[in-house]
């Protein structure tokens, strides 16, 4: 008996790569800028071009780079991305927020999951601020109070690979609660063993050329200094589309 597919997000930064991403075969996208800054949110000329996608937008709401400590001048600024996202009707949102000691800043957040889904936006996905959280099991928790959709996570590791025992912890705690995507580092290599050995509900990649020269997985150091990113490659999507469907259909453990 087959398994459910899990699902492959694609995180782009152009309409080039968005295009590559759907060719591929994702299943959704995340939309973003600046991905060798941990991703930032798209520019308004993005967010109108991407509406001519077949497939779900996700959209980073993330004002700068560097922490996730924002001010309430910072807090206006995604709101009004937010209203954005909703005026040009894509699927939604991936944000985070964080207090200065690492936890998820949960007043912040929840006003702006609030904010969300008055203007009719009904995903969310929490994004890898998760992973600098000091207590993941207790973010898991908030998380799912706060009402997110998914959240999106290496398991508190540098990257998916490394942090297999906390997917792992992280899927059997949400079960059907919360939906744990993996994410850093996730290629076409490396899909079957993490789905594998975590049980996670989707994977999460760039996608970019992994033949690059000087080319390495992105980090959690990512999010906050950044690593030159290449173009999404419409092949690394394919292959790790395939991946994941080998996994289903040979039901390997």
């Amino acid at each position: 008996m087959e398994r459910s597919e899990p699902a492959l997000e694609v995180c782009v930064e152009s309409l080039s790569g968005l295009h590559a991403a759907c060719a591929g075969g994702a299943d959704r996208i995340e939309l973003c800028s600046a991905l060798s800054l941990g991703g930032l949110t798209p520019s308004a000329g993005l967010l109108h071009l991407a509406t001519q996608s077949p497939l779900p937008i996700f959209v980073m709401i993330r004002p700068r780079a560097g922490d996730f400590i924002f001010s309430p001048d910072e807090e206006d600024m995604m709101s009004r991305d937010i209203e954005a996202v909703a005026s040009n009707g894509l699927s939604g949102v991936v944000l985070g927020a964080a207090k200065p000691d690492g936890h998820l800043d949960t007043d912040a957040l929840g006003r702006l999951l609030d904010h969300a889904r008055a203007q009719g936006i009904h995903h969310a996905t929490l994004h890898r601020v998760f992973d600098l959280s000091p207590d993941p099991l207790r973010s898991l928790e908030e998380a799912i109070t706060l009402g997110f959709d998914s959240i999106l996570t290496s398991g508190s590791a540098r990257t998916a690979e490394a942090g297999k025992i906390m997917l792992r912890t992280l899927r059997e705690k949400a079960g059907n609660r919360i939906a744990i995507m993996a994410g850093g580092g996730v290629t076409p290599r490396n899909a079957v063993s993490l789905l594998a050995e975590t049980g996670v509900h989707a994977l999460h990649s760039s996608c970019r050329d992994i033949s690059s020269p000087g080319m390495t997985p992105p980090s959690i150091d990512a999010l906050q200094f950044g690593a030159r990113p290449d173009e999404t490659s419409s092949a690394v999507v394919h292959a790790l589309r395939t991946a994941i469907r080998n996994f289903v259909s040979t039901g390997e453990k």
